[in-house]
């Protein structure tokens, strides 16, 4: 048995991260993971010699792995209020909205799941952009520079 207790007190970055940032990191996740798995699908399906040709499954199952990084790495980033983590995190839903939009516009189950991709995309622009979230990030408005810090006279 062990002496030692196990801290209960959240970490600094858990202790003051909103929900709203633990929601958009939680999409980006979903996202990245989705993007993942369907990625090391088409890499296994190629490898088997199941597709109609087994080298592009394999090229956009690696393509797909390689995508799902990206959101991933931002839903760290955003766990632990890095501000460049909200780049990664806007890329990934502006690019999820033309994939909602194709999935929309086809047959059969694949529209739901276009409703299911467009809400998700949708939902996780309103966090992103959201000016509260810029502020948890650290992220100022404006790409000038401090107006205090060019002033000579101060």
């Amino acid at each position: 048995m062990s002496t030692q207790a196990t801290s209960s007190t959240p970490s600094p970055a858990a202790a003051g991260r909103p929900r709203r940032i633990t929601a958009l990191a939680g999409i980006n996740a979903l996202e990245g993971a989705a993007l993942a798995i369907g990625g090391l699908y088409l890499v296994v399906m190629g490898v088997l010699g199941r597709p109609e040709s087994p080298q592009q499954a394999e090229t956009v199952g690696i393509t797909l792995i390689a995508l799902g990084a990206i959101p991933l790495i931002a839903a760290r980033g955003l766990m632990l209020l890095r501000s460049w983590s909200r780049g990664p995190a806007l890329i990934t839903q502006i690019m999820a909205l033309p994939v909602a939009w194709t999935l929309l516009r086809s047959q059969g189950a694949l529209i739901p799941l276009g409703i299911a991709v467009a809400a998700v995309a949708v939902t996780g622009l309103v966090l992103v952009v959201n000016p509260a979230t810029t502020q948890i990030l650290g992220l100022r408005r404006g790409a000038g520079p401090d107006p205090e810090a060019a002033d000579p006279k101060a």
